[in-house]
């Protein structure tokens, strides 16, 4: 494997649905254009290629982490009521039985039990970003799921089992969206753009905090930050991000990138 650096770990937002492959809303032509331009510069700002690609995506819970163990996974189009060619969207992207193996070896080593699935396929929390950011699928990738319950701190706890896979030439990344409350997206309700604003900001001041036992005790607590409930009623969304964290050690965590959706602040994050 690649050894010759520390590979970051990245959480990034995935849109909603196949956005980036369908028309925009015409009241809003642009929604998408920042998000899409972050995930197809998201390659050139790493740097080096990952050997393989390690995904936790909003769009998988099992009852305990599960990783996806197959060698050619195939499409799981997990949206509805979207244009037809957005069912035809293809990831051909490898999978790593080896890698698959890796991750369980490293959560057993933590004490945490896993499973281990060969059957299925990539969900739009995975191919939808992917098909921008490494558009050549060519790069192995394994995905992991959350696990039941949702407990931020579990979720840390994984991502610190994961983390010597930064220096195998993995890249691990997080999938969600850091709002996420589908009911009020396209509301132009100032409290909720209100409330939305204060939680990103309390989001990304948690992540940035440079002493790392301090982040993790700010993300586990994230249900205290402003509007946390209105901006994640639930938190599978979010709960990437503290795979990330966890992964990402005593490395300082920064925003990478923040944009406007509908009206609501959204934003990726990087540590390392």
């Amino acid at each position: 494997m690649n050894t010759a650096r520390r590979l970051p770990t990245v959480y990034l937002p995935h849109g909603g649905g196949p956005c980036f492959f369908m028309d925009p809303p015409p009241q809003a032509p642009h929604a998408w254009d920042g998000m899409a331009a972050y995930l197809r510069g998201l390659a050139a700002s790493i740097g080096a290629k990952p050997s393989a690609i390690l995904v936790v995506s909003a769009h998988w819970e099992a009852a305990r982490p599960t990783v996806n163990s197959g060698a050619n996974p195939g499409m799981l189009f997990d949206y509805h009521g979207f244009p037809p060619h957005t069912y035809r969207l293809s990831y051909p992207a490898p999978g790593s039985p080896a890698l698959a193996s890796r991750v369980r070896r490293l959560l057993a080593d933590a004490g945490i039990e896993s499973d281990e699935d060969a059957t299925r396929g990539y969900d739009h929390g995975v191919f939808v970003p992917f098909l921008l950011a490494w558009p050549d699928a060519d790069i192995p990738v394994v995905q992991l799921s959350l696990q039941g319950g949702l407990d931020p701190a579990a979720h840390l706890a994984i991502g610190r089992a994961l983390a010597p896979l930064r220096d195998e030439g993995v890249l691990v990344v997080g999938s969600g969206m850091s709002y996420h409350n589908l009911r009020e997206f396209f509301a132009d309700d100032p409290r909720v753009v209100g409330g939305a604003e204060q939680f990103d900001a309390a989001l990304a001041q948690a992540v940035e905090d440079t002493d790392a036992r301090a982040r993790e005790k700010r993300l586990t607590a994230w249900k205290s930050m402003p509007a946390a409930l209105a901006c994640h009623p639930r938190a599978e969304h979010l709960l990437p991000l503290m795979v990330v964290a966890g992964a990402g050690g005593g490395d300082h965590g920064r925003r990478t990138f923040n944009d406007r959706v509908f009206g609501k602040p959204v934003s990726a994050f990087q540590f390392g």
